[in-house]
């Protein structure tokens, strides 16, 4: 196997080596729970989370208590290690509240998202086997709108969160009720099932990721000592949904910094500014159009950041956050199946400026190959592979999905990289993403970097159209900025764009202008609803081959 580029050692990649080499030196929690238990040992009645839009808290001292209250009364419900039970909860305390409480039996969450119809929650409930349900109160009616209930899924066994009708069992009246300290009747361990935490499906139906409690243990070490040199994180500000992975491990993070938890019930690019400044946040996950939504001001000097995650972002916009706020956005890799893949190391303040998603994350190693399976040489786009320790065990119930993502202990990622001359790794596009026009390869992903360096253009999505000549043909959506009409930036100029930037067949042969994309919850685009979503492909596109729109 290719180990990656002798090259130099550069001061990133010493502190990577030095990263991984005392991670995986320490002893790392065994438990969700015993975890919780030794933060809340240590640091008692300090503020964990803040659920600001509320003004609501919760100590460390508290989650651990309500933990113990809430899974005494589950376990005199029936609830016993191994039971599957679905979390469809807002950004409130009763999330992490019902996490840890899962965990500490040995139970297994499915968090639900929110914003799931009647016939979303009704397949995630059946596909993960769920036995019960702790819902809020809000969503009772997505409940009621279930065609066919999951069998399991009785009166009895819903818990609702806020107003309960007399159905139901109130959750509030549960932890009310509930005893501590509590002892599991079953050991709890490390490679046990914690959630089966089911992927955002931009591309079919979502996959459940088996995920265990060392998953969640190794995001906590390595994401919270990751931060470390740029700083004291003292408030982290926690925007994404509890339901997503990403909301999940910067929770666990803090804890782990010993820091507190600013949790917005649902995200506002209007008020992000606000926040960051009111909350003294020190770090965040920056999404990338809060930078536009909020131009410079003298109001960035009163900002706290030390540390950023971004995801994707340009190279201009990275740049204008070093000048705007002296912070450094540093980009990683990762999937919910694996976590963490790759990093920025803190020290590499230059590279960060680039279009590196970093080395290799500590427990991580990562290979790039052919479609034979073979390393590509160095500087060659290929497939990244990924193992380690505490990946996802599998998919649930998917043994075809299993036999096509598993080469022995290898994951398929499905998404193209290259490594550069120094080891650090890019990504170049999904492998799904993949347009194949007349034999070529186009990754959709070269396609938009060239749109979207109009300044005018806000977002683009390429995504294949059938073509009876070439098989497939390249189309493009544009979103152009706030304010910018679609005269200002024609067909023609977009084409212009593309021409300076690409070889001539991956040129976009149709254009689209849309008002706005459809988006997972952790903001991607979902392509494979663009596709969906049109019954004619090629209706209200701009030909650029015929020079009409059709």
């Amino acid at each position: 196997m290719r180990r990656g580029p002798e090259t130099a050692e550069t001061p990133g990649k010493a502190a990577m080596a030095a990263l991984r080499l005392e991670l995986e030196a320490i002893e790392i929690p065994e438990t969700l729970g015993a975890f919780v238990r030794a933060r809340a040992e240590a640091l008692g009645d300090a503020p964990l989370a803040r659920f600001f839009q509320e003004a609501a808290e919760l100590s460390y001292r508290e989650l651990d208590a309500a933990a113990d209250r809430l899974v005494s009364s589950l376990l005199a419900r029936g609830v016993r290690k191994r039971t599957h039970v679905a979390v469809m909860l807002p950004n409130c305390a009763a999330f992490p509240i019902a996490w840890v409480a899962l965990g500490r039996i040995g139970a297994v969450i499915i968090p639900v998202n929110t914003a799931y119809t009647g016939e979303e929650l009704q397949f995630v409930l059946s596909d993960s086997d769920s036995q019960f349900l702790i819902v809020d109160a809000e969503y009772l009616p997505r409940v009621s709108a279930m065609a066919e209930r999951p069998p399991l899924i009785e009166d009895q066994r819903i818990f609702v969160h806020g107003e309960t009708p007399s159905a139901y069992t109130s959750l509030d009246a549960l932890l009310e009720a509930g005893t501590r300290p509590f002892a599991p009747p079953e050991p709890v361990m490390r490679h046990d099932l914690l959630s089966i935490q089911y992927t955002s499906g931009t591309t079919g139906f979502p996959k459940g990721c088996m995920l265990t409690h060392d998953y969640w243990m190794l995001l906590a070490e390595y994401t919270a000592r990751y931060p470390g040199e740029s700083g004291e994180i003292r408030n982290s500000l926690i925007w994404a949904p509890f339901f997503y992975m990403d909301a999940q491990w910067q929770f666990l993070m803090t804890m782990q910094l010993g820091a507190t938890a600013q949790v917005a019930r649902r995200m506002s690019l209007s008020r992000f500014f606000d926040w960051l400044r009111e909350l003294r946040i020190d770090y965040c996950i920056f999404p990338e159009p809060a930078l536009k939504a909020h131009p410079p001001s003298p109001a960035d000097a009163e900002l706290d950041l030390k540390y950023i995650s971004i995801y994707g972002w340009r190279p201009e916009s990275r740049e204008e956050v070093h000048r705007r706020f002296g912070a450094v956005a540093r980009e990683g890799y990762g999937m919910t199946e694996v976590g963490g893949a790759t990093l920025v190391p803190a020290t590499d303040t230059e590279k960060a400026q680039t279009a590196t998603c970093g080395l290799a994350a500590p427990f991580r190693e990562l290979r790039i190959v052919d479609e034979k399976g073979d390393d590509v040489a160095e500087g060659e786009t290929g497939e990244l592979w990924i193992a380690g320790r505490s990946i996802l065990l599998g998919y649930y119930k998917r043994p075809r999905a299993n036999a096509e993502q598993f080469r022995g202990r290898w994951f398929r990622s499905g998404d193209l990289f290259r490594r550069d001359a120094e080891g650090y790794y890019h990504i170049v596009g999904r492998l799904k993403e993949m347009i194949k026009r007349a034999g070529e390869n186009i990754a959709a992903r070269e396609v938009e970097a060239a749109l979207t360096a109009l300044p005018e253009v806000e977002e683009a999505a390429a995504v294949p159209v059938p073509d009876r000549e070439r098989g497939e043909e390249v189309k493009a959506y544009v979103l152009l900025k706030q304010g910018v009409a679609a005269e200002e930036v024609t067909p023609e100029r977009l084409i212009a764009a593309c021409e300076t930037r690409l070889a001539a067949f991956k040129i976009p042969r149709y254009l689209a202008y849309v008002r706005e994309f459809p988006r997972t919850p952790s903001g991607k685009i979902q392509k494979q609803r663009l596709i969906d979503d049109t019954a004619d492909p090629l209706t209200g596109t701009w030909d650029r081959r015929d020079g009409l729109w059709r």
